[in-house]
This record gives structure tokens, C-alpha cells and sequence, in this order.
């Protein structure tokens, strides 16, 4: 089961580690994991944000977007299949 933090926690840990606190200190004193840290500090001065959808790649947003094309495709060709066998039965 994974925790989770709130977006005060998350800037202040950053904040800490932009200030020059050692990541190393932040873990044992706040019981957060070493990559969670890093990750956190990567994503927020990177985009200024904490949630996936704004960390993302253009080239992962496209794989998803992809993703989901795909699946409808697979659930239309599914639908007319089964209208193709309905038809064929009449």
C-alpha cells in the first residue's frame, strides 16, 4: 500500500533540497523514500507540478492517446462483427 502526500508536504521537501538540505537527511527525517525525493524534486522543477499528466513526454501523451484509439478501434470491430453475424443469420 502506497502513502500518500499532500502538495504542501511535497513542495516543502523540495523546498528543503532547493535549499541545500541533503536528500539523505530528508529520508531519514521524514521517512520518505530516496526515489520518491528525487522524483518529486525532478518533476516539480521541471514543470512546477506533482501530477503525471504534466510530467508526461509529448511521446508518452501519444502512446496513451494511442492506447485509447486503439481500444475503441477493438470495440467498434468487435460491434460489427457481431452485426455482420446478425445480419448474416436474416
Amino acid at each position: 500500500m502506497s502513502k500518500r502526500y499532500n502538495y504542501e508536504f511535497k513542495k516543502q521537501i523540495v523546498t528543503l533540497v532547493n535549499n541545500g538540505k541533503s536528500p539523505n537527511e530528508i529520508v531519514k527525517e521524514y521517512k520518505v523514500a530516496r526515489s520518491t525525493v528525487n522524483k518529486w524534486v525532478s518533476d516539480y522543477n521541471g514543470s512546477g507540478s506533482f501530477k503525471a499528466k504534466d510530467n508526461r513526454t509529448e511521446e508518452e501523451d501519444e502512446l496513451i492517446k494511442l492506447r485509447k484509439e486503439n481500444q475503441q478501434l477493438k470495440m467498434e470491430n468487435d460491434i460489427l462483427k457481431q452485426a455482420a453475424l446478425i445480419m448474416g443469420r436474416k
